[in-house]
């Protein structure tokens, strides 16, 4: 299953993404995490400067109205003096509308609603008895008023503040009054915009009837809006802020507060989006600023990497190697400077220890008869290989004990094994260091004498003879060998024909009587 699977990544590229991801996860974490701080406060911000904003509007728009009615209220006593007087009141009418710019139409009226005086005279209302909403609503209540907004006979939306007028007995004869329009130019509309802001912020008056007074958009004013909790709190007198979505879809910050001097209520709001504008800009200032940061965090991120991986790579590039004899002293340059990878090579270098000298019992084991210690055919073969690859020449010993089976019919195959041992000791001590032994099978022999002539091989393989029929082996006694003698190269013949060459050299010392060193004619003949 696994080798179906290609593993591509390294502990260097987890330990990239692994941090990359950290820090990705905690800059955006981060980032989100100011970013609706931030809006939180840039909304609880605009609550609290809207409120105020909403609170001063108040206090001077009630200033306003309080001006207005002790103007009427000083120049009701001079009409009260000059009540037939029309030249008189129409001096007055003209000095209150123009003295402040506080109205912009003044009437004077008596208790049947005749118009005595007005300013200006383009109203055209002087003699004219009075049946709007605002001039009956006067003359019921005989008190100092602010009406609530109505069409005037002129045509205009307005709202009167109203005084009203007593002779010398205290008895009710009319009122004098002052009117704001509100669908064009007044004072009032000129005091509210003042304080209109270009940042998406605007205000609005409502009174008791949820009728608008003022809007930034005209066509608005006198509509009636209902469900709006901000027109509902500020019309039962309360002070404060709400987020709201408001009558037109929008979510909406809003302060609200509640005048004194009339039954009107003034709100301030702006709605979030156009709050949130500057916010965008401020993340995008912290994203810039972040981004220098973030790419010496990513190299920094990359050294380390580099450096944590670098020693468990080469541990691994070396553990795929670990039956070669470089491998321990590749593992010792290995420089692992924190623990784990310095304790991960020490356990690698025991282990390789362990395994080479496995390796070296596992090869001596493929290598060599068990028995005796020699070499075995494998070993014969690759050492025949590396002598021909060479261009070597070397001369072959096919050793043969005579009359084995007997051995081991009359004293046991243990006995016969001692034997096999003995003759192994004695073909070492007679050969030399350079001439390769070797058992290939039962008491089967194999001695390969390198750069050694025939006649040289000869003369050893005699004394081995006589050193093996001297050497007394308990409890069997002396044995004896035969022994066959080939070359190479010999007449181009390939390594196979030189070993069945000797072979057969064997075969005619055992023809001949045994115990006794043939060398193949062949060999004679070349040398």
């Amino acid at each position: 299953m696994r080798s179906l699977i290609n593993i591509n990544l390294d502990l260097k590229k987890l330990i990239l993404f692994l941090a990359i991801s950290v820090t990705i996860i905690t800059f955006l974490n981060s980032f989100y995490s100011s970013y609706q701080v931030q809006k939180q406060q840039l909304q609880s911000q605009t609550l609290i400067n809207h409120n105020a904003y909403a609170a001063k509007l108040v206090s001077v728009t009630d200033r306003f109205l309080l001006s207005a009615q002790q103007q009427l209220a000083y120049s009701a006593k001079i009409i009260e003096s000059h009540f037939n007087d029309r030249n008189i009141l129409a001096q007055e009418a003209d000095r209150l509308r123009l003295q402040t710019d506080s109205f912009n139409s003044i009437v004077i009226v008596d208790n049947q609603g005749l118009v005595l005086g007005l300013s200006p005279m383009s109203l055209q209302l002087e003699g004219e008895t009075l049946q709007s909403y605002g001039a009956k609503q006067a003359l019921s209540n005989k008190k100092a008023m602010i009406s609530e907004p109505y069409m005037s006979a002129a045509g205009n939306l307005i709202i009167s503040i109203s005084h009203p007028l007593f002779d010398r007995n205290s008895n009710y004869i009319g009122y004098v009054c002052g009117t704001l329009y509100l669908k064009k130019s007044s004072i009032l509309h000129d005091l509210l915009q003042v304080h209109f802001h270009k940042d998406g912020s605007y205000l609005f008056v409502v009174d008791k009837n949820r009728r608008l007074l003022y809007h930034p958009d005209v066509s608005r004013i006198g509509e009636q809006v209902y469900n709006n909790s901000v027109i509902e709190a500020v019309l039962k007198g309360e002070s404060g802020t709400q987020e709201i979505i408001n009558s037109q879809g929008t979510a909406i910050l809003a302060g609200y507060a509640s005048l004194k001097s009339a039954p009107w209520g003034i709100v301030t709001q702006r709605s979030i989006s156009s709050t949130l504008v500057p916010l965008d800009g401020l993340m995008l200032n912290v994203l810039y600023r972040t981004i220098p940061v973030g790419f010496a965090t990513f190299i920094l991120i990359w050294v380390f990497a580099q450096l944590i991986s670098q020693p468990l790579r080469r541990l691994a590039e070396t553990a795929k190697k670990l039956d070669n004899p470089a491998a321990s002293q590749d593992l010792k340059l290995v420089r692992s400077w924190y623990y784990e990878s310095s304790e991960l090579r020490l356990a690698m270098l025991k282990g390789v220890g362990l395994l080479q000298n496995q390796i070296g019992v596992l090869r001596h084991e493929a290598q060599t008869d068990p028995l005796t210690g020699l070499h075995n055919r494998r070993s014969l073969e690759r050492m025949l290989d590396q002598l021909i690859f060479n261009r070597t020449s070397f001369t072959v010993l096919a050793v043969d004990i005579d009359f084995f089976k007997q051995v081991n019919d009359e004293f046991g195959h243990d006995i016969g094994d001692i034997v096999l041992q003995s003759l192994a000791k004695v073909v070492l001590d007679v050969t030399r260091e350079s001439d390769f032994v070797a058992r290939t099978g039962g008491e089967e022999f194999i001695i390969i004498l390198p750069s050694t002539t025939g006649e040289s091989a000869y003369l050893l393989a005699e004394r081995l003879r006589m050193r093996v029929s001297e050497t007394i082996i308990e409890p069997v006694g002396c044995i004896n060998i035969s022994i066959g003698i080939s070359g190479w190269p010999l007449n181009q013949l390939n390594v196979e024909e030189v070993l069945k060459q000797a072979d057969q050299a064997l075969y005619k010392a055992k023809k001949s009587g045994r115990n006794r060193c043939i060398v193949d004619s062949q060999l004679t003949h070349s040398e």
